[in-house]
Formats: C-alpha cells, sequence, structure tokens
C-alpha cells in the first residue's frame, strides 16, 4: 500500500532518498493515486518484489511492466514500486525480529541507486538495473550489516565445485552468503569490515537459524588478481581480496564493471576516462593498455 502524502516525506528520508529528489517524489503522488490503472500497475509491480527470494533479478519482467507507466512518470515510477512494497518488508523485518537500524539501513539502497542514477544520468528517479537490484532488498533476501552487505543465497555450482577441490564438502544449492561491498560508505577498512562480519555471524544465527551456513562467497572485481600489480600488499583491496580462498575463474571480459563502479557510467568510452585518481588511473590505464579486467570469484568458510 502507498504511504498516505502526510507520511511520505518521511519514509522518503528513512530511505535516504536524496534531498532533491523528495518534493517531486511527493509531487507525483496524486499522479500515481488518481489514475485506477496506474496504481493497479503499481500494486502488481510491488507484489513481484516482495514475493520471495528468487534465483533471477526480473521478478516478471519489471522493466517490461515499468514500460507500460506514464511517461509523465519517467524514471520516478520504479521509486514508487518499492514505496509500495516498504511496507510489506518491513513486516516481514519485524516478523523476524531484525532490529529497526538493521532494516533502516538496508531498505535505504533505494536512496543509493537513486543518487547512482542521478550521477550517471542526471536526473532523478531510479533505472531497471538498479531497480533489478533493489528486489534483493525488499524480498528480505539482502541486508546491510556496517559496511558489507549479505545475500542469502543458494552456493552455485561452479563455486561449490571449486570448493570441493578445496577440501571443504558442500552442494550447490545450499545456503550461502554472497558479500556485496556498497558504494557511497567510506573506505574498506578491515576494522570495519571485521566489525561488519562479527555483526553478520550473530545476525544470521539469530534471525535466520534454519539456514546454517557453511561458507561465504563474493563475486567482484575487486577480487581480481591482477589489482595487485598495481596495489600495495597493505591497501585495503589487496587486504579485502586476502579474506578469500580462489574459487573458480572467470575467461570473460568484465571490463563495463569497474567502469561503472568507479566512474559511475560503464558506457564511458575508454579513452576518455578521467584521471583524477590512483584507482581511477589504475582502472583507465589498464584498459587503455589493453588489458582486460575480470570478476573473481572467491569463498571462505564462514565459521573462521
Amino acid at each position: 500500500m502507498l504511504p498516505d502524502a502526510a507520511d511520505l516525506p518521511d519514509l522518503l528520508l528513512d530511505l535516504a532518498v536524496p534531498h532533491e529528489d523528495i518534493n517531486e517524489v511527493v509531487a507525483l503522488r496524486r499522479a500515481v493515486t488518481a489514475d485506477p490503472a496506474v496504481r493497479r500497475l503499481l500494486e502488481e509491480c510491488a507484489e513481484d518484489v516482495t514475493g520471495g527470494v528468487r534465483e533471477v533479478d526480473d521478478p516478471s519482467g519489471l522493466g517490461d511492466r515499468a514500460a507500460e507507466a506514464p511517461a509523465a512518470l519517467g524514471a520516478y515510477f520504479l521509486v514508487y514500486v518499492f514505496l509500495t512494497a516498504a511496507p510489506h518488508v518491513r513486516a516481514v523485518h519485524r516478523a523476524r525480529g531484525i532490529p529497526d537500524d538493521v532494516s533502516r539501513h538496508t531498505l535505504a539502497d533505494l536512496g543509493r541507486g537513486m543518487a547512482l542514477h542521478r550521477r550517471r544520468y542526471g536526473t532523478g528517479g531510479l533505472g531497471v538495473h538498479q531497480a533489478h537490484w533493489l528486489t534483493r532488498h525488499f524480498c528480505g533476501r539482502l541486508y546491510q550489516l556496517g559496511r558489507l552487505q549479505y545475500e542469502r543465497t543458494g552456493l552455485g555450482e561452479r563455486t561449490a565445485r571449486a570448493i570441493r577441490s578445496a577440501g571443504t564438502e558442500v552442494t550447490g544449492g545450499e545456503p550461502s552468503l554472497d558479500l556485496h561491498i556498497p558504494d557511497f560508505l567510506g573506505p574498506l577498512t578491515p576494522v570495519a569490515c571485521d566489525r561488519s562480519l562479527d555483526h553478520a555471524r550473530e545476525f544470521f544465527a539469530r534471525h535466520f537459524p534454519e539456514e546454517p551456513h557453511a561458507v561465504a562467497t563474493c563475486h567482484s572485481w575487486l577480487l581480481d588478481p591482477q589489482l595487485r600489480r598495481y596495489l600495495p600488499a597493505d591497501s585495503n583491496i589487496i587486504r579485502f581480496q586476502e579474506r578469500f580462498r580462489p574459487g573458480w575463474q572467470d575467461p570473460e571480459p568484465a571490463d563495463t564493471t569497474p567502469v561503472g563502479f568507479v566512474f559511475g557510467d560503464p558506457d564511458l568510452p575508454v579513452p576518455e576516462l578521467p584521471r583524477r585518481t590512483s584507482v581511477e588511473r589504475m582502472v583507465g590505464d589498464h584498459l587503455r593498455a589493453g588489458g582486460h579486467w575480470y570478476v573473481g570469484h572467491g569463498w571462505f568458510p564462514w565459521d573462521q
């Protein structure tokens, strides 16, 4: 259910919606509620988002459904989908006994997604890619616990094979936790990661005791072994890499992944990538020299 007009600004603040977007989101509420067809489409999309843990990131074609919304709502229609879904997922959190601060910090990724959209496109709202990502949060699958985010998922078969070859017995599909590194949250220091992991071990044992996790995994360009050629051994990224044991190797280049994370737009032309920071120079210069970046895959025993 869409929040009342009087409650909407407070909800937007709780979800970390950028301040420059709040007035426009509030003003558009009338256009959303006045049209029965839009309300019905909104409710259907919100039900798809909150419907449960999925193996795919596009529940019932969320992007195609959003394209049916009136053009006047623009990229804000998807914002309204998650505003409509918010009361449901908060009820799910309360039923699990999840603390309010964890719930707020997790769902505040909506605001982070809107900030990323504005950084890339210069306009307010939410893109389909970010909306697909947020389905994890709004169906109770992902939680932010300090510096890191943790996704309740099933262990992939390729990762399971790599773990078994290292001597740990696991099976594909068994419960595991996938670690994600959110943007706009300060440096990835070892202390911040340690605190997050300590919190997560207590959190999942308490709130999801029926899901014993043998391993944690991470699939990120930050685990690309090539980074060791450019970064000192005591850098935060290399220290983060050292937490993980090698998983399977991905032979497919993923050059747009670091470009998107570092520069805000995966489609930026490589010759024009800025060189303002050491990380920007590293990512851009490697590509300009004819190299490629890859998504690294790693794991570690959850109880280590």
